[in-house]
C-alpha cells in the first residue's frame, strides 16, 4: 500500500490517515507519525519567516525530506495547518500527562502563533477573517476566497485547544489569541439559510464549481464541534440541501465519513448511516478493503481512516453528547455494542 500523491507526502490528509488511532484508543499508533513535524519544523518556520507570519506553517505537500513540493494548489491550502493541534489533543485525552503536554506543547504554541498572525483584522467590520487562501474545496481560488467555513470553524477550535494547552504548562491565555477566537468572522449564509462555500460564492448554489469537489462546509460541524460561529438550524439546512443536490460524482472518499459525522452531530442518524452506504464509485470498498476511487487511484486511505472515525462518533458521540449511539437510528432495528473507543471533543 501507499500514503502519498504520485511520491509527495500530502499533510491534510494526516487527519483522515491517523485520527481513527486514538478515537480507537491506539495512540501510540498516532504517535508514530507524529514526530515528522519536529523533523520538519525548521523548514516549516522558514516558510513562515518568508511569507511575514510568525510561528511555524506546515507545508500541504513535500517531498521525503519535508521540503515543499511546488504546486500551484498546495502553497495556498491550510487546512493542514491544525491538524497537529487536533491530534495531540486526541493523544493528550487518550493518556493526559505531563509526558505528553511536554512532547507536544512547543509545537501546539508555535503552530497557533501562525495561526493568530495569518488572520487578518477588518476594522471596519470589527473581525477576523481569514483570506489569501484555497480552501479544502479545492475548486475555490486563493485570489478571491475570504472566509471559507471548514478553515474558520477549524481556527476557533484549534486556537481554543492551544490556549488550553498553555493552561496545561501553566501559562497564562494569549490576549491576542482569545480576541481572534472571539471575533472571528461567522460562517457567511444567504437568504435561504444555507452556508456559502465562502463569503465571496453567494453563487453557491447556482454554480456547479461550488457543488462539486468535498462540501466542505459540512467539515465545519462533525469533525469539529458545534461552535459560536455557526447556527445549528442553517447547517441542517444546509445538510439537507447538500444531500438532495450535490454533485456526488465529483466527490472523494472521504466525503462520505465527513457527512456522515456531520449528520451525526445534526441528529440525522438515518442520514448518517445513509452517507456511509452511499452507492457512488468513490465510496466503493473492494474486497480487499481498500477504498478504490477510480483507475489511477485503487487504494485511498483517506476513506478507509475516515470511516472509521465516522464510526467511533456515531458509537462514542462526542464531548457533552448524552444520546447513546448518537449515529445510529433508534427504530428498533439497530444493536450496537461497542468498546474501547473515545468521544471526540
Amino acid at each position: 500500500t501507499y500514503n502519498s500523491w504520485f511520491g509527495k507526502f500530502h499533510l491534510e490528509m494526516h487527519w483522515w490517515h491517523a485520527a481513527q488511532f486514538a478515537l480507537w484508543k491506539r495512540p501510540e499508533l498516532l504517535e508514530r507519525s507524529m514526530d515528522w513535524y519536529a523533523k520538519a519544523y525548521d523548514n516549516a518556520k522558514v516558510i513562515a519567516e518568508r511569507q511575514g507570519f510568525k510561528g511555524v506553517r506546515w507545508m500541504k505537500m513535500t517531498d521525503p525530506s519535508a521540503l515543499e513540493a511546488p504546486s500551484k494548489v498546495g502553497s495556498f491550502l491550510v487546512w493542514q495547518q491544525r491538524h497537529i493541534i487536533y491530534l495531540a489533543e486526541l493523544i493528550y485525552r487518550n493518556n493526559p500527562s505531563e509526558e505528553i503536554v511536554e512532547k507536544y506543547a512547543h509545537l501546539v504554541d508555535e503552530t497557533a502563533l501562525f495561526m493568530a498572525s495569518f488572520a487578518t483584522y477588518d476594522e471596519l467590520e470589527g473581525r477576523y477573517v481569514l483570506k489569501g487562501l484555497i480552501p479544502a474545496q479545492e475548486t475555490l481560488k486563493a485570489s478571491e476566497t475570504i472566509n471559507p467555513p471548514f478553515e474558520l470553524s477549524y481556527w476557533h477550535y484549534a486556537m481554543s485547544v492551544a490556549q488550553t494547552w498553555r493552561e496545561r504548562q501553566g501559562l497564562k491565555r494569549k490576549p491576542q489569541w482569545d480576541e481572534i477566537i472571539d471575533k472571528l468572522s461567522p460562517l457567511a449564509y444567504n437568504s435561504d439559510g444555507l452556508y456559502l462555500a465562502s463569503e465571496d460564492a453567494v453563487d453557491t448554489y447556482k454554480d456547479i464549481r461550488f457543488t462539486s469537489d468535498h462540501m466542505a462546509v459540512l467539515g465545519a460541524v462533525g469533525i469539529l464541534p458545534m461552535n459560536k460561529l455557526i447556527r445549528e438550524d442553517y447547517m441542517k439546512n444546509t445538510l439537507n440541501w447538500v444531500w438532495n443536490n450535490w454533485n456526488w460524482g465529483k466527490t472523494w472518499g472521504w466525503d462520505y465519513p465527513m457527512t456522515a459525522m456531520n449528520a451525526t452531530r445534526m441528529g440525522e442518524p438515518d442520514k448518517a448511516i445513509d452517507a456511509l452506504l452511499m452507492d457512488k464509485r468513490t465510496n466503493t470498498y473492494l474486497v480487499n478493503g481498500h477504498n478504490y476511487q477510480d483507475s489511477r487511484l485503487r487504494i485511498y486511505l483517506p476513506g478507509n481512516g475516515g470511516l472509521l472515525s465516522a464510526v467511533a462518533l456515531m458509537c462514542a458521540g462526542w464531548e457533552g453528547n448524552t444520546t447513546k449511539n448518537p449515529g445510529f437510528p433508534k427504530n428498533g432495528k439497530w444493536n450496537v455494542i461497542w468498546e474501547d473507543i473515545m468521544q471526540m471533543p
